[in-house]
């Protein structure tokens, strides 16, 4: 049996939305929905196995929220996210209390992205 975590996470405004998670983090847009022209947007956005649901739907989710995502190579995401010009957020690499390193970003809503690589054991 497979199961698969996709973290909703509350935005307020979609073109600030599209430039952090599309344009900083270089996801990409899978789809997006409204009910109507003019209602609340819902949105999923993907890297690699990273999926995320953004939606501007009030009662999805609580903005303010953090997602903590294992990656395999913490240096190359750091590279690649922080090698685009983006004047909102300056992460750096830290090491974290439980024995690995990570970066956290901050989109536009506060919600925190918490990118970890587990020490090697």
């Amino acid at each position: 049996m497979d199961f698969q975590t996709i973290p909703i996470i509350r935005i307020f405004d979609e073109e600030r939305a599209k430039e952090f998670y599309l344009g900083f983090l270089g996801m990409t847009l899978d789809w997006e929905h409204r009910f109507e022209q003019d209602y609340p947007i819902y949105i999923q956005a993907s890297k690699g196995n990273l999926v995320l649901h953004l939606s501007e739907h009030s009662g999805d989710c609580t903005p303010g929220s953090k997602v903590f995502v294992n990656v395999s190579d913490l240096d190359a995401l750091f590279q690649e996210i922080t090698s685009r010009p983006y004047k909102y957020s300056k992460p750096s690499i830290e090491q974290a209390p439980w024995g690995g390193r990570c970066f956290t970003v901050i989109d536009p809503f506060s919600n925190k992205v918490l990118f970890n690589e587990q020490k090697n054991t």
